[in-house]
């Protein structure tokens, strides 16, 4: 017996619409056990918590504090790397051009791998600072993200636990990244950069990472200040399904294990959706 439509479309990973919606708060039934197990891991912690996740293939989602500004710290910096590559694509800018003495695609990699601040200020400088970065974000309908400063004055600055500037909901993350994944703002070629980049993230092994069954294909970018630490990116599931996280921690202690947590309780529940809907098309033969 053949199993039904939707269930062969989900295993061949053949996604049944051009563009997966925003991630909201659970999905469906079986999202909710992932989102109640989420908030009690957090819950029992101290700090604040902000989580969204988003299947790419099926744009099922969940969401912890999903609409919630936190400070982004380095995490703006994927947007400031979609920014030029956008202009990139749309033969305005190359990766060639000399920025700072250095090729365009030199700085951006030390802004990605590196989270190098002075590149990525020089990166920001050659766009045409905070502003021009925030009217790209509005040019393809990403609200909940807010770019205000350089980086060197962030860093310049205190009280970044209840700044209202520089900031992104957990929600509004992962619908970022879900648009530099499914080709709606940057061409393959673009994107296939910035995710090798984001692959080859040297400052995150504590966090997604940290967790994850070895060999599991990582994409991130991390963010830290001052009592935040941030992490969000791509995980790929055994299936080669992919899965958009964005994990902001605020306050509290031990951070980064909590996000390392975090990251595998969700790997887990898209990994066990997977098994248990192959079970039941084994049932069903």
């Amino acid at each position: 017996m053949r199993a039904p439509l939707f269930l062969r479309l989900f295993l061949s990973g053949l996604a049944a619409a051009t563009l997966i919606p925003a991630p909201a708060a659970a999905t469906s039934p079986e999202l909710i056990g992932l989102e109640r197990a989420l908030s009690k891991l957090v819950g029992e912690r101290p700090g604040d918590y902000g989580i969204a996740a988003l299947d790419l293939r099926d744009g099922s989602a969940v969401s912890i504090n999903g609409d919630t500004p936190f400070p982004m710290a380095s995490t703006v910096k994927i947007a400031i790397a979609a920014a030029y590559l956008a202009e990139v694509d749309q033969g305005r800018r190359g990766l060639g051009d000399m920025i700072a003495g250095r090729p365009a695609a030199k700085v951006m990699a030390l802004m990605i791998i590196r989270s190098d601040n002075q590149a990525t200020d020089q990166l920001l400088a050659a766009l045409g600072g905070p502003v021009a970065v925030q009217q790209w974000l509005s040019s393809h309908n990403i609200p909940g993200i807010r770019m205000d400063r350089t980086i060197a004055q962030l860093l310049r600055e205190r009280g970044h636990l209840a700044d209202s500037r520089d900031v992104s909901t957990p929600v509004a993350m992962v619908t970022l990244l879900n648009k530099l994944d499914n080709g709606t703002v940057l061409t393959a070629q673009s994107r296939a950069l910035l995710l090798d980049l984001m692959g080859r993230c040297a400052t995150g092994t504590r966090r997604i990472r940290a967790l994850l069954p070895a060999g599991t294909r990582v994409e991130d970018k991390t963010g830290t200040l001052d009592g935040i630490t941030n992490d969000v990116g791509f995980i790929t599931m055994p299936d080669g399904r992919r899965v958009a996280v964005a994990v902001f921690a605020r306050g509290g202690r031990d951070r980064q294990p909590v996000i390392a947590e975090v990251a595998r309780v969700i790997y887990d529940r898209f990994a066990d959706s997977v098994r248990n809907a192959v079970a039941v098309f084994m049932q069903m033969r």
